[in-house]
């Protein structure tokens, strides 16, 4: 049984943002969630990068300039999905009909990413793991739980999805069901051996052990949206609002109670309290 969470070519392993202003973000962030930070460039590097962690355990990342320049552009937050061959891949995505947008780049010995598009246009990055594996804690309060591709004609970025890394989608109450076949087995295999008896105690969908992401169809620009699960919907979104965020709105669905908020420098995450049927 491994002590690490490692990630099958296929499975989202990583998150971040890079906003212009990396103090203010990590006060933001830090108050909602309780991160920790560890700097993971030199001090006196022109870029910094840090890793957030939840219970001393990697959980995002956030980076940007060591000054803030006063850009207006606002920085989205990154989904990364585990590749095996990050040089080699963007010919799988090419032939699918993506797009390369940022060239493979090795942030030292930590692994490798690149930037891509699907038809759609929706960025989304790719991640060959070397020391740093991915995120090491998630679905827990102030962790990562799932990114959702908000799309308004989702088809075609399902076609692509399908082909570069086997997705398959199992519509759910209006939303669909990411899953990579085979990552269950992987988790009880290696990190989770309960996985699929605590699924099953609450009723979980149908091979959701497998479950890497979800799809929504939606009347806005296509991207990727990150979800943290937290512990209370309401309070977490009062505490966003006490460090400068903006609550955008709330919804309650069969399973969850989730918040979308904007954070101080205008990033999207949501927010996302587990409240599975009685």
């Amino acid at each position: 049984m491994s002590n690490s969470r490692t990630y099958p070519q296929g499975v989202p392993s990583w998150i971040d943002v890079e906003p212009d202003d990396v103090e203010a973000a990590k006060a933001f962030y830090g108050g909602l969630f309780g991160w920790e930070f560890t700097q993971a460039t030199p001090p006196d590097a022109s870029y910094r990068y840090f890793i957030a962690r939840v219970s001393g355990e990697d959980a995002a990342g956030i980076g940007g300039p060591a000054e803030p320049t006063g850009a207006a552009t606002t920085a989205p937050w990154q989904t990364y999905i585990a590749v095996d061959n990050a040089d080699t891949f963007g010919d799988v995505v090419a032939a699918a009909g993506g797009r390369i947008v940022t060239p493979p780049t090795s942030p030292g010995p930590a692994g490798t990413w690149v930037g891509y598009a699907d038809p759609t246009g929706t960025e989304f990055r790719v991640w060959q793991a070397a020391r740093r594996l991915g995120a090491q804690i998630a679905n827990t309060p102030g962790a990562w739980n799932f990114s959702f591709l908000h799309n308004s004609d989702p088809e075609p970025a399902k076609a692509f999805y399908h082909k570069v890394f086997g997705w398959e989608f199992a519509d759910l109450s209006g939303t669909a069901m990411i899953r990579r076949p085979g990552y269950g087995e992987h988790l009880a295999t290696t990190i989770d051996p309960g996985i699929y008896e605590r699924q099953f105690a609450v009723g979980a969908p149908p091979d959701f052990a497998d479950a890497v992401g979800w799809v929504v169809q939606a009347e806005e620009q296509p991207h990727w949206q990150v979800s943290f699960t937290v512990a209370d919907r309401d309070d977490s979104a009062a505490t966003a609002e006490r460090f400068g965020g903006k609550v955008v709105s709330t919804t309650d669905t069969e399973w969850t109670r989730d918040a979308v908020i904007h954070d101080p420098q205008g990033a999207v995450f949501t927010v996302s309290e587990f409240t599975p049927p009685s």
